[in-house]
């Protein structure tokens, strides 16, 4: 299966953060949290290019999205699956991700940095509660 079920949709869209599970160099697994966007039915991430996690993504697409419903903790939505990865040197994606969460990715990136667009595909999607 990789569409989420109308039964926790409501979960992805509630999450405040997605946990993503990325692969290390040494096959370790790392997790985050971070901002997102959901629209369309797709799961997007902007990534500073100085992140240990877009290094992971770059060289291993396979990730996990983990989210946890806040109202029912027994209640989670994990997406298995691969990314794609763009450059978004316009912060195209970042402004709007900044929008929802009310802050300017820009400030947070030291001049040299760049953003990345991650874009998830779901290949397998796994429930609970």
């Amino acid at each position: 299966m990789n569409t989420i079920p109308e039964s926790h949709r409501d979960i992805i869209e509630n999450a405040q953060v997605v946990v993503l599970g990325t692969l290390g160099a040494h096959d370790e697994p790392q997790i985050t949290a971070l901002w997102f966007l959901y629209e369309d039915g797709v799961l997007k991430m902007s990534i500073n290019s100085n992140r240990q996690k877009l290094k992971n993504l770059q060289r291993n697409p396979a990730a996990s999205a983990f989210f946890l419903d806040p109202a029912t903790p027994y209640r989670t939505l994990e997406l298995r699956g691969d990314v794609s990865i763009e450059p978004d040197p316009d912060y195209q994606l970042a402004t709007k991700v900044g929008e929802k969460y009310q802050a300017d990715l820009r400030e947070m990136d030291a001049p040299e940095d760049m953003r990345s667009i991650v874009t998830f595909n779901v290949k397998n999607v796994h429930t609970f509660g």
